[in-house]
């Protein structure tokens, strides 16, 4: 929780930074007829640039790829055989697909400020195997105006919870009776998910695209009682591509 808050604290002046230099710039005054007398000068009326200068939402689908180094790593557990012919058609990696939604606040043209949460699903072997992973958090990015086109650069800082289902191919079949062999874990996770995206601007929507890799930090195995670590990468985990559609003003 301590890393957490150091995190965010060094973030912040960024934010503040970014504002503070675009609150120095103000729009062009109106023009305005003379009433002054000889000798006195002119009184001008300068109207500071809005902080907030909109908002946004929208929702958006992805798929990607996620992968570990090896199927314990995938599942993390280890009721399922280590040795043997089984253990061969485990797989280590797979393609994600999933959905989500973002809500944004612009701020002095250049910062988006706001929340996102997003489910991905990786299913795996035929059997009815997979890993769920949920998250959402807080999101801050720094974008461009050109034109119609906005690039931008950002991070969403939260957490959420990985879901890992196992469910052997070959079931077992003792004294009359099949066995599954099943396993089910849950896994928090702190993550940190950075991003680079682009917007194009269609009216009062936009078609939004990006990319990221989520990186996240949680218990060592599958055991729920031990606590989150910041210095424990989980996986899988890989990179992702998102498309959707942003409505706002």
């Amino acid at each position: 929780m301590k890393k957490t808050l150091i995190i965010l604290l060094a973030l912040l002046p960024l934010c503040i930074t970014a504002q503070g230099q675009n609150e120095q710039y103000s729009s062009e005054p109106e023009p305005q007829y003379s009433t002054t007398r000889a000798g006195e000068q002119p009184k001008t009326n300068k109207k500071d640039k809005k902080i907030l200068t909109g908002f946004s939402g929208g929702m958006m689908i992805h798929g990607g790829y996620a992968f570990s180094s090896n199927p314990q790593e995938l599942f993390r557990n280890g009721s399922f055989p280590t040795t043997g012919e089984q253990i061969k058609n485990l797989p280590s990696d797979g393609m994600t697909l999933g959905l989500g939604g973002a809500l944004r606040f612009h701020l002095v043209d250049h910062i988006h400020l706001g929340g996102e949460g997003h489910v991905s699903t990786m299913p795996l072997m035929k059997s009815g195997s997979s890993i769920r992973m949920g998250w959402g958090g807080a999101l801050c990015d720094f974008y461009a105006n050109l034109g119609i086109v906005r690039p931008l650069i950002g991070v969403v800082i939260g957490g959420g919870t990985m879901k890992r289902l196992y469910v052997p191919e070959n079931a077992e079949n003792v004294k009359g009776d099949v066995t599954y062999n099943a396993s089910y874990t849950s896994t928090s996770f702190f993550l940190l998910d950075p991003y680079v995206g682009i917007e194009i601007a269609l009216g009062k929507m936009a078609l939004f695209i990006k990319a990221d890799y989520a990186l996240p930090f949680g218990s060592s195995g599958s055991v729920l009682q031990q606590k989150v670590s910041w210095s424990n990468f989980i996986t899988p985990n890989g990179p992702r591509l998102y498309v959707g559609v942003m409505f706002g003003h």
